[in-house]
């Protein structure tokens, strides 16, 4: 017999062996189709060190070779764990669990829409600085495996095939529990499991610590004719591999919520054929940072050209289900393509609330500090950032995106680690204006942000926990402290919908903007000033504040038809003075806006008088405390005031662009600017203010200049900073030429030189000495825009305001015309431009038709008065 060769060393020389074996197999992975993956079966490789190898021998224990090498001819280590079966080749069609690397928007029928969108995402703008976190997918093989075991899926159907759930709240609260239970009470099959802790194992490298967030992510998920977002659980800080399991089964559990199986009913998607993955994903430390949501669009009215972005502090789940009132971003795409600053709005939230990781696992929501509240969850370096990612994104996929993204507050780094098609304004039929219109008012009894431009009225039910929704009615105003998606079976019947808390992405919002109901939110306290069965009207008709008013007050719906309208010899303008409407009227047919009225915002968005800002150390100490409050996310009062009136006017240049918009300067009456904070301790006591302290008198004067100052400063950041060089500038009330010299000259003192940059300077022609003087007057602007209110008033001799006289108002008497028809003369004799902005021909179709006769250059009108006068003039034609 010949010498035997020692145990030890048969062993180690098999292990050698069979380790070549895989070698040259592990090498082959690469030649794999695409759609292929490999699982680890009897072959297990660690991540943390590749090259080594173990098997599985016949006493299911594990043989470690480099473990042999180590003992030096001793026996080898052997340690009982956790084994997977032999390694196979698996199509995405069979596998149980696939890398978000491996994935791309082909696989929504394997994984889900949202799987299957980051991993499009990871591995198609990984180069284009759009990060997004790495991790892995559960599949819908997967699931349907899981809920064959016993015929549970068999089960599911008979009991959802019963009407009568459809039709009656608790039956469907009764089944939907039923069958969650059922799924939680049905362990995984070992093939998922095993699966499960590969794939965990490899992106952890094993450390039980690393924090996971478990998304839901639904074959019909995400796609552009539905919207999923919010149907079924998500769960984060997620952490262990037995924590992971849990919220997996509790993620598959969630296809069966009461909002999901009501929401599949009521858009006849078959039960049978949604299934559900889970997408695992690394978490972002956004509980130390921020996070939010954004939209490539404008939510409201579909306007194209801007990205909303949405933020608050910590964990982004307070802003998706509305828990916390965000602070709000409008960044102006073009201006963002010439790295331009172009955040046009800033609205500073409330973040009362913030989510963060709970000590014990999970997560909870805590209350935020008073510094938290009072200063902006992100920069403006950051909101560009975050928008140039979503312009990135929305491109790629070629329609607009809706875009969770988080910040790491120990990196500054941001992420993207959500992205899905805007299924809602998006859809919106262009070229169609539906307009709903207050025709009584009421007693207001709360506000906050509109959501829509509709109304709806309809008797009050509140109602504080799900339990209580058999008692909601068909019609009624649904009144909440918050929504989530557990309350979609009755939203679909409310009238309208009002909620404490919440801003416009919060889930009441999206819902209601889906369904195409009015809704409130953030009104922080309609659950106290509303009642039962009181009947209210809920208007989000008028602008970006919502009102809910005592009683069910008249309104009315108009639609109109704005597509191929008639061509007309002369341009249509727009007055728009309200930048929150902005968006939904820069989409009418238009030549651009012709009057903007800078004091609207000075009025309703700054309230505060430019001389108590300039004087703020001065003021009484009440004074001080509510201008904080108001200025609260600034550096300083005086650029709260610039920033506000740049944002404002930015917001209206923005929906025109690149058309033009003529802003006109500050025109508030000695009366007026006294009703703003601080007004009554700087302003004089007049006895007809409206021929009085106004206009470009008080540009020039010492006691005005300053502040006049603050207006120019907004408007040379608003052209250069911000890049909208299609804003033109305005002087109203000019009563001399030696006044027109001297505005010239201050313009031209801040940067804002007629002519520079292309800079436009138009006179508002509306006194009798700019129709005597008007070729003089020409020489210092670039045209005139007609003033027909103030022009009407004093060319006839009489005060608008006073009702007595009020009947002999007319801008059609031959005495203005003769007036404005010599304007317009010497205007078309200098080649310059004139237009006209007052109110005449918004009231009187045939006042347009005789400006139109004159060769007028431009009728800026009222929004609602832009189609029917339009369509006088070309009939008249």
């Amino acid at each position: 017999m010949g010498t035997q060769m020692p145990p030890t060393k048969i062993l180690l020389l098999a292990a050698l062996s069979l380790a070549a074996f895989y070698t040259t197999l592990h090498s082959n992975h690469f030649k794999l189709s695409q759609s292929t993956v490999v699982s680890s079966r009897n072959v297990l490789v660690r991540p943390q060190c590749r090259h080594r190898i173990a098997f599985r021998l016949p006493n299911r224990k594990i043989f470690e070779p480099d473990a042999a090498i180590r003992s030096h001819g001793r026996l080898p280590v052997w340690s009982p764990r956790a084994i997977a079966p032999a390694e196979v080749e698996t199509t995405k069609e069979t596998a149980y669990c696939i890398p978000l690397e491996k994935l791309n928007n082909k696989d929504v029928e394997y994984v889900g829409g949202k799987s299957a969108s980051l991993g499009e995402m990871i591995s198609g703008l990984a180069s284009a600085d759009v990060p997004v976190p790495g991790g892995f997918s559960t599949t819908a093989y997967a699931y349907r495996k899981f809920l064959s075991q016993g015929g549970l899926d068999k089960e599911i159907n008979e009991l959802l095939d019963n009407p009568e759930i459809y039709e009656d709240v608790t039956k469907l609260m009764e089944t939907g529990k039923y069958i969650r239970e059922k799924i939680l009470g049905t362990p995984f099959q070992p093939e998922l499991e095993e699966a499960l802790l590969a794939e965990w194992e490899k992106v952890s490298g094993g450390d039980e610590n690393m924090a996971f967030a478990v998304r839901s992510s639904a074959t019909a998920e995400d796609l552009p004719d539905a919207s999923f977002a919010g149907q079924q659980e998500t769960y984060l800080n997620v952490r262990g591999k037995g924590e992971l399991f849990q919220k997996v089964h509790e993620v598959f559990a969630s296809l069966f919520t009461d909002r999901a199986i009501s929401y599949r009913h009521d858009r006849n998607f078959d039960h049978n054929k949604v299934a559900l993955a889970a997408t695992i994903q690394i978490m972002v430390r956004s509980e130390t940072g921020s996070s939010g949501v954004m939209f490539s669009l404008d939510t409201e009215t579909g306007f194209r050209d801007v990205v909303f972005v949405t933020s608050a502090w910590g964990l982004g789940e307070t802003v998706v289900g509305g828990t916390v009132n965000p602070d709000e971003f409008y960044v102006f795409k073009p201006t963002l393509e010439q790295d331009k600053n172009a955040v046009v709005g800033r609205t500073l939230g409330s973040k009362k609330v913030k989510m963060v990781y709970a000590k014990e696992g999970g997560s909870e929501i805590v209350e935020t500090d008073e510094a938290e509240r009072g200063r902006w969850s992100i920069s403006d370096e950051e909101v560009s950032d975050l928008a140039k990612m979503a312009v990135k994104i929305e491109q790629h996929y070629g329609f607009p995106v809706d875009v969770e993204w988080a910040k790491d507050g120990d990196t500054g780094k941001l992420y993207i680690v959500q992205a899905r098609p805007e299924t809602v304004a998006s859809r919106k039929k262009a070229g169609v204006k539906e307009e709903f219109k207050l025709l009584e008012r009421g007693t207001e009894l709360s506000q906050g942000r509109a959501v829509g431009n509709k109304i709806g009225s309809g008797k009050v039910r509140i109602l504080s926990d799900i339990n209580e929704m058999a008692n909601f009615q068909e019609g009624e105003v649904l009144v909440a402290d918050m929504t989530d998606p557990d309350w979609e079976p009755i939203m679909k019947k409310a009238g309208a919908i009002v909620t404490n808390r919440g801003g416009r992405t919060c889930h009441a919002a999206i819902i209601a903007r889906e369904l195409g109901i009015p809704a409130v939110v953030g009104t922080a306290d309609a659950t106290e000033k509303l009642k039962n069965d009181d009947e209210v009207t809920v208007v989000c008709a008028e602008g970006d504040t919502g009102v809910v008013y005592a009683g069910d007050l008249k309104y009315e719906r108009k639609v109109e038809d704005m597509e191929n309208l008639p061509d007309i010899p002369v341009k249509i303008m727009l007055n728009l003075a309200n930048p929150s409407r902005a968006f939904e009227y820069g989409q009418y047919p238009n030549s651009g806006i012709g009057l903007a009225r800078l004091e609207f915002v000075i009025n309703n968005v700054i309230g505060i008088h430019p001389r108590a800002l300039l004087n703020f150390d001065k003021l009484p100490e009440d004074i001080r405390n509510r201008i904080l409050e108001r200025t609260a996310g600034y550096p300083d009062p005086v650029t709260f005031y610039v920033d506000k009136i740049a944002e404002g006017v930015a917001t209206l240049a923005a929906s025109v662009y690149p058309k033009r918009i003529i802003v006109r300067l500050s025109d508030f009456k000695s009366n007026e600017y006294k009703s703003l904070l601080g007004g009554p301790l700087f302003e004089p006591d007049e006895e007809n203010p409206m021929i009085g302290f106004r206009g470009a008198g008080r540009y020039t004067d010492d006691s005005f200049k300053e502040c006049f100052e603050l207006e120019l400063m907004a408007m040379k950041k608003v052209r250069d900073e911000m890049g909208l060089s299609n804003v033109e500038l305005m002087i109203p009330f000019v009563r001399t030429l030696e006044m027109a010299k001297e505005v010239n000259e201050v313009l031209e003192q801040n940067g804002l030189k007629r002519g520079d940059n292309g800079l436009k300077v138009q006179m508002m022609a509306e006194l009798p000495s700019n129709v005597f003087l008007a070729d003089e007057f020409l020489d210092y602007f670039d045209g005139f825009s007609i003033g027909s209110n103030d022009l009407t008033q004093l060319t006839l001799g009489l005060d608008r305001d006073s009702g007595l006289v009020a009947k002999h108002f007319d801008e059609r008497n031959p005495a203005v015309k003769k007036a404005l028809a010599h304007i317009i003369k010497a205007a078309k004799e200098r080649g310059k431009y004139v237009g006209i902005c007052g109110q005449g021909p918004s009231d009187f179709p045939d006042f347009a038709q005789w400006l139109m006769d004159q060769g007028i250059d431009s009728l800026s009108l009222n929004p609602d008065s832009v189609i029917p006068t339009w369509l006088h003039l070309a009939d008249e034609e």
